[in-house]
């Protein structure tokens, strides 16, 4: 077949095709599978922006402050993921699920609330790292049979990562005894003269500026 012929055969599928929107013949996945799998991602963004709400609303105590403003920052991420997983859904012709009664069900993890500022930080640690794990799952499942969406898990799972980095250096902050080797022990904002002041677990307070975890 000549290109001229092929491109023209491509022109009167569109036509015919029109209503499909992004899905073109080629697109060789089970659509249905990846709209479930995008769905269940997709409540799984939603029930951490739940979860990322609630303990920002609820946290307390000495390192609260800094805390909350992390759990904001990561609900509105969070939140900006779901949408961009609904609207690749709705691209591949499907339903973005937000049934509350459903989501929660779909979600690859739980809805767990903490009883104290630790425990907050340490169950979103936990479903950061659930959904670490089970994007790259579904990143290769994509793989090359559909980029834009593995693109999007891709990125999606990058900024996963680096929430599970600073949930890890915010629960030592608040429990060292989490950690082990040189991590910040002080909030900057907790110490007068930072330059100074702070101990970094396994130092000399006077060999290193206590820093706030990124």
């Amino acid at each position: 077949m000549s290109h001229s012929s092929m491109i023209q055969q491509i022109r009167e599928r569109a036509r015919q095709q029109i209503t499909q929107g992004a899905v073109t013949q080629d697109y060789k996945l089970d659509r249905k599978r990846v709209v479930d799998i995008l769905n269940e991602a997709l409540a799984t963004e939603l029930v951490c922006v739940l979860r990322y709400r609630f303990h920002y609303f609820m946290a307390t105590g000495i390192h609260s402050q800094a805390v909350k403003e992390e759990f904001k920052e990561h609900a509105m991420e969070e939140q900006e993921h779901a949408d961009r997983i609904a609207e690749r859904i709705k691209q591949l012709g499907g339903k973005p699920e937000m049934n509350p009664a459903i989501i929660t069900g779909k979600s690859h993890s739980e809805y767990k609330e903490g009883t104290s500022l630790a425990d907050m930080i340490r169950e979103d640690l936990i479903a950061e790292r659930i959904a670490i794990e089970t994007y790259r799952e579904i990143i290769r499942f994509f793989g090359e049979q559909d980029p834009t969406s593995r693109r999007m898990m891709e990125e999606i799972l990058a900024k996963e990562e680096e929430h599970a980095d600073e949930l890890t250096d915010l629960l030592f902050a608040v429990e060292p005894a989490t950690g082990k080797g040189s991590r910040p022990l002080y909030f900057a904002d907790e110490v007068q003269n930072a330059s100074g002041a702070g101990n970094i677990a396994g130092q000399n307070s006077s060999t290193k500026p206590a820093t706030k975890p990124s």
